[in-house]
């Protein structure tokens, strides 16, 4: 994608063509009990799911979309008075120049009174990325404006290490399908163990995001995760924050 391109589209300021809403679900911390996040969820209005959404979308919907979700996240947390950290991903594809297109994204906090140091920008490595050096230009633009960084989907997509190497988030979330049944499966558990080990030596933090068991929990925190996300804990919860279910 050209600079050029990008700096119409921010000029142009073309808007979504279909409203959107958001829906909200936790990231806790089990080892105090207290909600480190909530991740915002985009959802139609009526509630329809972020996939049927993105069915919608053309090319060139891609930065109005990406900019129209940063907005409603930011406006749904500022009305739902969420207490902690709000988490909001991004499209990396949709984002040409960070430093102008995170514009909306400052003007929004700061008629929101939102601070900066509460939001989290996550980029999913599901999203195939052409250009790590883009993606880590956009992580660093953003660590620079105070924003914390994470990569979603650790281990699931395209860039791996690659991106890692370029750039050390505040975060990572491992990726569902690499802690489902890890509590049965000792080949999972040795890949979690040797990325928990690099994460600690590069000063990352870790989510285990997707929990559904009891199991997958316990394992989890024997190797030493704290951050958990996932049904088993609370589910998305439309327009609202949800009640989190804590494992005795």
């Amino acid at each position: 994608m050209s600079t050029a391109s990008g700096c119409s589209a921010c000029r142009d300021g073309k808007g979504l063509s279909f409203p959107i809403s958001m829906a909200f679900q936790p990231i806790v911390n089990l080892s105090t009990g207290a909600i480190f996040a909530h991740e915002a969820l985009v959802r139609g209005t009526a509630g329809e799911s972020a996939g049927s959404l993105l069915g919608r979308l053309s090319k060139d919907d891609l930065y109005p979309f990406d900019q129209a979700c940063r907005i409603a996240a930011l406006e749904w947390a500022a009305k739902l008075q969420v207490p902690a950290m709000v988490s909001i991903n991004f499209m990396p594809n949709a984002v040409y120049k960070a430093e102008t297109c995170i514009r909306a994204t400052l003007e929004a906090a700061q008629r929101l009174s939102f601070p900066l140091q509460r939001i989290i920008f996550e980029v999913t490595e599901q999203e195939q990325v052409l250009d790590i050096d883009h993606v880590s230009g956009i992580l660093r633009a953003y660590r620079k404006q105070g924003f914390m960084t994470a990569i979603d989907d650790f281990g699931a997509g395209y860039a791996g290490l690659n991106l890692l190497a370029d750039f050390q988030p505040d975060l990572i979330k491992l990726d569902m399908q690499l802690i489902r049944n890890i509590d049965q499966d000792s080949v999972r558990q040795i890949l979690v163990d040797a990325t928990l080990q690099m994460c600690r030596k590069l000063n990352i933090r870790v989510i285990a995001e997707g929990i559904e068991s009891l199991g997958e929990l316990r394992t989890l925190q024997d190797m030493g995760v704290e951050l958990f996300q996932g049904y088993l804990l609370a589910k998305p919860a439309f327009e609202a924050l949800p009640d989190v279910h804590l494992p005795s």
